[in-house]
């Protein structure tokens, strides 16, 4: 059967590619295909597959493919739960690193077509996002830990593998506005061919927006790698980074947040080029990317809100992932906390644009601080606090502890928010996890004319992303958090202060 679907795939593929109009060239603006993505901007990430039904997140491709078997398969569901819930588009993972596809793909038959619901879930899915609105984008794994060819010795045999399944998924299902590439790591770099893939993509769809996850590192002057995947701070123009496939339209580094000061402009063989970050999240707390048998926990809505801003307000794109059950539904708590946060965001609104109302750059970011211990000045110092990121972070020796930022002048400011560092435990599928918050206890003081001032008290736990919003504008030449109580000695990523709107 497999060797049947080879022979009558083989005429799918094209020859003599040519590059689209819409492909990257040096720019210090974004182009046609990357206006596009940041005015649809906000994307419902789905990871539905094998993994929804044995439990795991990275799966190894033995399974039966009759094992996978929604039995309430609705796929309309989701693009209607997108749309009321803000979203503009729709980010499905048609084949994870486990191999198994979600439309009847000609060259295997570790598919839906062998499955225990033969649904294309690919057409069923674009066919709903056109109903409801929305834009159709595709995940899809470099990596495939079932198919043969991919430990082949001549590795090439796998590389036209996965040209048919590009190809299929490409010409089949209608307008795609972006394929979201992940696991090339595997791999040395230079294997995937990646100009083939970009120049493959784009003649079959111009307009499609092509990332690679994990796709940056750090150089030294002559371009050697020094630090294998480029962290957020680092993107802001500190140092040299560099792209480990190219061409493409867009950064990805999964699950991180750029920061503020987000750079666009990279450099490479001598040109500047102008690429955006798109940001993914679960909508779990427990950060798991497939459902799981019992309904989870969603991150607090504070949370979700001001990682909304941060990724949106600076020309980046956020994906949120919802992954459907075991029937092929999105369950109806997560749901819930989508319309909350719509509301909160005030996309439930008729006619507001996407980025309405987006907060400006927190007048704390570069500010003077100090704190009351460290734990390490060089890594944990007071101004990892205040650096426009949520990676580094502040650590005190002590659990009773102050943290202080000069705002310089006499500020005025409304919001507030602060993103505690939390610890983590990794359960056994190495990807899932459960944070625990340290602080318990803490005020924030204000200062003004000599004297300091307490203008907020809280004695419940921080958690991990408190916002602060004030009913009114306060003012302050410094402001410092009081931590009065903690499990742990406490730690700070990022306390951020907005000014007035």
């Amino acid at each position: 059967m497999r060797a049947i679907k080879l022979i009558l795939s083989s005429l799918a593929i094209a020859t003599g590619l040519s590059v689209s109009a819409q492909s990257i060239i040096p720019s210090l603006k974004e182009n046609a295909c990357q206006k596009d993505m940041r005015e649809r901007g906000y994307g419902m990430f789905i990871h539905f597959g094998m993994n929804t039904f044995n439990g795991l997140e990275w799966s190894e491709g033995k399974d039966s493919a009759t094992l996978y078997n929604p039995t309430e398969l609705d796929c309309e569901q989701w693009a209607k739960v997108a749309r009321d819930a803000g979203f503009r588009y729709i980010l499905l993972v048609t084949k994870h690193h486990d191999g198994f596809c979600l439309w009847d793909s000609s060259v295997t038959d570790f598919d839906v077509a062998s499955s225990g619901n033969t649904t294309d879930v690919v057409k069923a899915v674009s066919d709903a996002c056109r109903k409801y609105g929305l834009k159709f984008g595709i995940y899809y794994s470099l990596w495939d830990r079932h198919e043969p060819s991919y430990k082949s010795e001549d590795f090439g045999d796998y590389l036209k593998f996965m040209d048919v399944q590009l190809t299929e998924l490409l010409s089949n299902y209608g307008e795609v506005c972006e394929i979201w590439f992940d696991g090339g790591w595997d791999r040395a770099d230079g294997d995937w061919n990646m100009p083939h893939i970009y120049e493959l993509v784009k003649e079959l769809q111009p307009g499609c927006a092509v990332g690679v996850n994990n796709s940056t590192y750090v150089a030294d002057d002559k371009g050697n790698m020094i630090a294998y995947s480029a962290e957020p701070y680092d993107m802001t123009g500190v140092r040299n980074v560099k792209f480990r496939y190219f061409p493409m339209d867009f950064r990805l580094k999964d699950p991180y947040i750029a920061n503020w000061d987000d750079n666009k402009i990279y450099e490479m063989g001598g040109e500047k080029y102008y690429l955006p970050f798109e940001h993914t999240i679960c909508l779990s707390k427990k950060w798991n990317w497939f459902q799981k048998d019992v309904p989870m926990e969603t991150r607090a809505i504070d949370e979700l809100e001001e990682l909304f801003y941060r990724a949106m307000a600076n020309n980046n794109t956020l994906v949120v992932n919802v992954p459907p059950d075991q029937r092929g539904l999105m369950r109806q708590n997560e749901i819930n906390t989508l319309m909350e946060l719509r509301n909160r965001l005030g996309l439930n609104k008729v006619g507001k644009k996407l980025k309405h109302n987006m907060p400006k750059r927190p007048i704390s970011i570069g500010k003077p601080s100090c704190a009351s211990s460290v734990w390490d000045a060089d890594s944990y110092g007071s101004d990892k606090a205040f650096d426009g990121g949520v990676h580094r972070r502040w650590a005190s020796r002590d659990t009773t502890a102050w943290l202080e930022v000069d705002l310089q002048s006499d500020a005025e400011f409304q919001r507030i928010a602060i993103f505690e560092y939390m610890d983590e435990a990794i359960l056994p599928d190495n990807i899932t996890r459960t944070r625990t918050n340290r602080i318990t206890s803490y005020t924030i003081d204000a200062y003004n004319n000599g004297a300091w001032e307490t203008i907020y008290v809280s004695t419940e736990p921080m958690g991990d992303c408190k916002v602060i919003n004030f009913a009114e504008p306060q003012r302050a030449e410094k402001l410092k958090l009081n931590i009065l109580s903690a499990t742990a000695p406490p730690s700070i990523y990022e306390f951020s202060v907005y000014g007035v709107q």
